[in-house]
């Protein structure tokens, strides 16, 4: 597949325009553009009003306009959390002058507490004006979504398919915190545009393996949100292109604004990837790629900079794992890699000497561990996170 990563994010998608505003703790971002359509949605047993309406919406196929605020998730708020959520609908449909049944709520921010409606029909005139084709609309349409994150998530990749023309699929994320995503058929949104023209069925099918490869094995601090949600949309106003060429380009879109997720990480002062090798199975190596993201003793001994601890910890959570597969200690290998440097700290069961410039590694902002299991199976899976901090404790004794 050749692909190219371009600028514009959801707004390099032929047939997509787009803005948002933030205005202090809330926001609000409105997306306009119509084709067929299919989301993934989390598993969490007390979803948020949006999250229901919109799911229900999207069972239908097909998709005109998003809607979404910030700083409020309209979640654990009743009869009346639903009803603001179809009035969202209805007023992005009037404003847009769509069907109000080709309308996707979402929302992200606080729980328990009811949208302010009447913030939301002030803000809607404002972002309406804005609403474009340039890349500024898809940039503030990033930022209206955004809670604690640190940065707008954008990203966008031109693909050629097999006709020789090219089509473009873009995205747009939200997430920092409250992060273990787990969805099927992190807080986090994540709004795909594609221009190519994919029918629902196989929308549906592409976006649940790219979410299954990407935003499922991110994990921020191991809490599944009430809200979490995938959208992708296919404009179709480029023409088709081969399914599997699409699942990658879509796999890759998702995969990238999974990274900048976990690279904005509350708290965050190091990026961390885990690559679980040599598993029985796809199934462990994910579980077991995620347990030792989970895990708060990892995370705080890669935020110490304790190489010795991160191993020992690592191997505890492994043990603890809901894999399948048996585990042998004498073939567990662990390694971990900076830009600069590679070190082996375990292998075949038995922790290294290690010197202190060796130890140094884990002064690094970016590091990437892999866990061999050595079983001879093969599987592989990776999964992206963040160190755990002092200032996570404080941005969520505070938010």
């Amino acid at each position: 597949m050749k692909f190219e990563m371009i600028t514009g994010g959801i707004c390099a998608v032929k047939g997509v325009s787009a803005y948002g505003l933030k205005d202090g703790k809330y926001g609000l971002t409105l997306i306009a553009g119509k084709g067929t359509a299919a989301g993934a949605f989390t598993v969490n047993k007390l979803r948020a009003a949006p999250t229901e309406f919109t799911a229900k919406q999207i069972a239908r196929g097909r998709l005109s306009a998003i809607i979404a605020n910030s700083g409020c998730a309209n979640c654990f708020t009743g009869e009346q959390g639903m009803r603001n959520a179809e009035r969202m609908a209805e007023l992005a449909a009037t404003a847009l002058q769509v069907p109000k049944a080709e309308v996707a709520v979402l929302s992200t921010g606080s729980i328990g507490t009811q949208l302010d409606m009447a913030l939301i029909e002030r803000q809607l005139g404002t972002v309406l004006e804005g609403v474009t084709i340039e890349p500024e609309g898809s940039m503030a349409a990033a930022r209206g979504i955004m809670t604690t994150d640190t940065f707008p998530k954008e990203v966008a990749v031109r693909l050629e398919a097999e006709s020789g023309e090219s089509v473009v699929i873009g995205g747009i994320a939200k997430g920092s915190g409250m992060i273990a995503p787990h969805m099927n058929t992190a807080t986090m949104l994540a709004v795909l545009y594609t221009d190519a023209a994919v029918a629902t069925d196989a929308l549906r099918s592409c976006l649940q393996d790219a979410v299954n490869d990407s935003f499922n094995m991110v994990i921020v601090d191991g809490d599944m949100s009430t809200n979490d949600s995938v959208l992708v949309v296919a404009t179709g106003q480029r023409g088709p292109i081969g399914i599997e060429t699409f699942r990658n380009g879509l796999t890759v879109v998702c995969k990238a604004l999974a990274k900048l997720m976990a690279r904005d990480g509350e708290g965050a002062t190091k990026f961390v990837e885990v690559r679980v090798r040599d598993a029985p199975s796809v199934a462990d190596a994910r579980e077991a790629a995620r347990a030792i993201l989970r895990s708060p003793l990892v995370k705080s001994a890669i935020f110490g900079e304790r190489i010795d601890l991160v191993c020992g910890r690592t191997i505890a959570a492994l043990g603890s794992a809901c894999i399948t597969g048996e585990l042998d200690q004498n073939k567990l290998a662990i390694g971990i890699k900076s830009e600069t440097a590679e070190v082996l700290a375990v292998q075949n069961g038995q922790f290294l000497k290690l010197s202190e410039s060796e130890r140094a590694i884990m002064t690094a902002k970016e590091l990437f561990l892999t866990v061999d299991f050595g079983t001879g199976g093969g599987a592989e899976a990776t999964a992206w996170g963040c160190d755990l901090s002092y200032d996570y404790v404080k941005i969520n004794a505070a938010y």
